[in-house]
Formats: structure tokens, sequence, C-alpha cells
């Protein structure tokens, strides 16, 4: 009997080899028309049409198929020598065009802040800007603003601290989705990270600006250092750009610039110098009782609170008990959710909670009799750049000052990350423990 043929048994090895390799082309045919690294159709929205001019308008600046906005009239000008009309208008049909960026209301801000284009005289200056706009990063990263830093000096006629509005009128013009824009001299130092801007505050106004009412609109004690120029909030509308327009109109390329520093300083009596400069205009405007049928005082907030903005020099020495006193706060009976660890992302909730609780603890109040943190803490007269400090302070009175507020607000973001700064003046950081303050840190 001739042997029985062998029964070809089923290979499960070749059929796995095969499965896999058509798992495998699938795969690769799906990578081929679902690329995750390529946006999906319509992300670009007509920007194939817009460089190719292709469609719908074929007029210059017609932008393809996207609607027409005020971008495509060649009469505008981003510099302050051209003014711009109907600006309300432009803004309000550009936003219609773009829903998608229009959302947030009153509370899109960009904030703007700024250094000289060239480096620093000053040894070690580079450096301290460069802390002081990571400090001003850290604030917008944890409460969603738009942060614009400029090193550009946009019109060279108008340096120094005029240097500031043709700077805040371009980023009107490009960024017509802000509500606000936030000036921030590049020697403030946000000192409350928690802090948010109150916004329904200023609903009936377009300028809020750090200063003192019965100093600027009493004319016979008005000063010209009763508001700071420093830090101001500006509402991107035409009654601002007329604002702007008429306060360049006293600075250095108006013909009548050296008369105005003639008026300037026998307006206010304990100006010692004879410039026009921004902050004492400022001041003049708010004092004028007409501009065109209501003055310009009608819209702006002059904003008292300690928390807007504070003076270094009363402030640093003071940053130690701040420190104590907010770590006490979170010891008390029924605060342990306030020590509890949590992701950046949840800053603004537990932000919120520690606000909640400070007149609990008797830190509600600001100012040099208060012990809530300032918001702003602004190193007038140090200049880190230039060097050239304010006769009246020293050099390290300024630079260990500006150390100690940004450590202060750094370890206020770095405890997020389980760290803070050795000591007040430390460049190194410690490890913090679970349930801090709770527990004390150990080196």
């Amino acid at each position: 009997m001739p042997p029985r043929a062998a029964t070809a048994k089923p290979s499960w090895l070749s059929d796995a080899l095969l499965f896999a390799a058509g798992a495998v082309v699938a795969t690769v045919a799906l990578l081929a028309f679902a690329n995750p690294f390529v946006q999906p159709e319509g992300y670009y929205g007509d920007a194939a049409a817009l460089s190719s001019g292709s469609a719908g308008s074929s007029s210059a600046g017609g932008g393809g198929g996207a609607a027409r906005t005020f971008y495509d009239d060649p009469a505008l000008a981003y510099t302050v020598d051209r003014p711009i009309t109907g600006w309300d208008e432009k803004r309000a049909g550009w936003l219609r065009a773009h829903p998608e960026l229009a959302g947030g209301g009153e509370e899109r801000v960009l904030m703007v802040s700024g250094s000289q284009p060239t480096p620093c005289r000053s040894p070690g200056g580079d450096h301290t800007l460069m802390r002081l706009l990571k400090n001003k990063a850290d604030y917008c990263r944890l409460h969603g603003v738009q942060l614009l830093s400029n090193m550009a000096l946009l019109r060279p006629s108008m340096d120094r601290y005029w240097a500031k509005i043709p700077v805040i009128r371009a980023a009107m013009v490009a960024h017509p989705e802000a509500e606000w824009v936030w000036w921030v001299d590049s020697d403030a130092v946000f000192t409350d990270m928690d802090f948010r801007l109150p916004l329904r505050r200023y609903r009936a106004h377009n300028l809020v600006v750090h200063g003192w009412p019965s100093l600027v609109f009493e004319a016979q004690a008005s000063s010209w250092t009763s508001l700071n120029a420093g830090v101001f909030l500006i509402r991107n509308c035409q009654w601002s750009l007329d604002f702007m327009d008429a306060w360049a109109a006293m600075g250095p390329d108006s013909p009548d610039y050296q008369r105005w520093g003639s008026v300037l300083k026998s307006t206010f009596k304990d100006k010692v110098f004879d410039e026009s400069d921004d902050q004492s205009a400022l001041v003049y405007m708010l004092l004028q009782k007409e501009k065109g049928s209501r003055p310009w005082r009608d819209k702006v907030f002059l904003e008292s609170d300690y928390y807007f903005e504070g003076y270094w020099a009363e402030i640093v020495g003071r940053l130690g008990n701040m420190t104590e006193r907010y770590e006490a706060m979170e010891r008390r009976p029924g605060a342990a959710a306030l020590r509890r660890r949590h992701a950046e992302r949840e800053h603004a909730e537990y932000a919120a909670a520690r606000d909640a609780a400070l007149a609990g603890a008797g830190l509600a109040e600001t100012g040099v009799h208060g012990w809530r943190r300032p918001f702003v803490t602004h190193f007038t007269g140090c200049q880190p750049c230039s060097g050239q400090r304010n006769e009246h302070y020293s050099g390290d009175s300024c630079d260990q000052g500006m150390r100690r507020a940004l450590n202060f607000a750094d370890d206020q973001v770095l405890r997020a990350y389980g760290f803070r700064h050795a000591g007040p003046l430390s460049d190194d950081v410690e490890p913090l423990p679970f349930d801090y303050p709770a527990k004390a840190v150990t080196s």
C-alpha cells in the first residue's frame, strides 16, 4: 500500500505574516490620507487663494476669496503721523469677518512692553531685562493674556518715554481682536501672580492709569507725579487713537515741543526740568476742560487703589513679611485646599480661592498699611539698562530691590513646579515638601 501523502497543515506563522503585511499596507495607506502632522482641509482658510490670487476679486490687496477689511485700504497707516478715522467701524467690520477671533469680549487684552534696540550699557542690565520680561511672560501665561515685547524704535524722533505711543498705536492696528492694550514699562514687576484685572470696573472708561484724583483734578495742588504713565490700560477704540494723537502732539515731533516744555514746567510747580515728557503731558491733558464738547477726563479712570501699581521703595522691604503672612494663611484650620498641589493650568481656580481667603486672614487691605501683595511693583528711577539711576537711589538698593521682587514673584510661579528660591536674593532653588507650607522646607 503506497504510503499516504502527508496532509498539508495550515501554517499559523504564514497567516500571521500575511495579516501583519496587510496591516502595514493599510496603515501606510491610512497615514498617506490622514497624516496627523498635516492640518485638515480648510485649516488655512483661503491661504491658497490668497497666495495665488486666483479666487474672488483680482484687485490689488483684495485678498482673494477673503472678505475685504480695513487692511486692504492703502491709505491706512500704522504710524502716528497718519491719523485714523472711523476706527470703531473698521474694527467691528474686521471682527464680523473673523468671528472665531472675537470671543472673550472685554477680556481680550494685549500686554505691550519694550526695551531699547541696543545692548544695555549697565553691567548685568541685559540679564535684568531678560528676568523682567520673563516675569511678564509668566503672568501672561497664567492669565491667558497675549504679550507683545517690542525692541524696535518705531519712530526714532519719539524716543525714551515717548517711544511707547508709536508702539501702542501700531499694536492697536495689528491687533483689532484686542479690546484693551495694556502698556507695562520694562522696569515694572508683577508681584501678585494671582490678581486679575477687574475689567468690569472699567466698562465706562477708555483709559485706566494709576493716580490720585485729588492731586490731578485740583489745579492748585496738581503735580506732575500725581499719576504714573508707566503702567496703563487703554481701550482699542477711536477715542484712544484721538487721545494718543493729542498726547503725541505735545512730544518731540511737535513744532511746539519747546513751548510745551515751558507750559508744563509753569503748570506744575514741582516739575524741575523744562522738557516736555509723557507723564506731565498726560496730567496736563486731564486738567483741560474741553476735548471738543467733552473733556478727556470723562473717559479716564484714575485707579488709586494700591494693587494697580506700587512704588518699589515702599514695597521691597515688606516682601518677606508678606510671604510669611500668606504662608500663615494657608496653615489656618480649614485651609488645606489652598495647599493642595495642582497643575499650572488650574492656577485661576486656586488664585480665586486664595483671594477669597485674604479677608479672613487679615490680608485684604492694600497699600503701605496693608499686607496684600501689590499687583505691580514699579522700579521708577532705577534705570536697570542705562544705569543712569535717580540720584536718590543707590545701585545696591535698586539692584537688590529688583532681585527681591523678581524672586518673590518667581516663587509664586515655581510653586506649581515644586520649587522655590533658597532665599530672597538667591539664584538657587530648593524643592518644596508635600503639603507645603504646613510642612517647613528643610535644606
